[in-house]
């Protein structure tokens, strides 16, 4: 792949996960149904070796449920740590800090896409989820 090509990819790729971010903040449920694969798996791990499950409507439920309570936005702070494009499937590591569970949480994601359908969607994310003591 040339390095223009590589490079295009890696924005297009780094742009899709923007979006996420966007619609994930403020609950718009309508653009995460378009960005989540029907396949979409998020498996969720805390300290305490707690793991959780989620396909993608329970998924878009959580998000759901806060644009139904009216909650504030959350934080859209995020981090790549690392972005990897080969073809049609792409990989993101992110670290985030936000409080989607009544809780400041700094989380590393290990996003995992596919170009499928003229966009990039995800299929996979990995949370990594720990208590945000930054304070920022």
């Amino acid at each position: 792949m040339n390095t223009v090509l590589e490079k295009t990819n890696v924005e297009s790729v780094k742009n899709a996960i923007q979006e996420l971010i966007k619609a994930g903040t403020t609950f718009d449920v309508d653009t995460l149904e378009r960005i989540y694969h029907d396949s979409l798996q998020v498996i969720s791990i805390d300290l305490e070796d707690n793991v959780s499950i989620a396909d993608k409507a329970a998924f878009k439920g959580l998000f759901e449920t806060k644009r139904k309570a009216g909650s504030d936005p959350l934080s859209t702070w995020a981090k790549f740590d690392h972005v990897a494009v080969n073809e049609n499937k792409a990989h993101v590591l992110i670290s985030r800090k936000v409080n989607l569970v009544n809780e400041d949480q700094y989380l590393v994601l290990s996003i995992d896409l596919i170009w499928e359908d003229d966009r990039w969607q995800v299929t996979r994310e990995v949370i990594f989820a720990r208590p945000d003591e930054s304070n920022s």
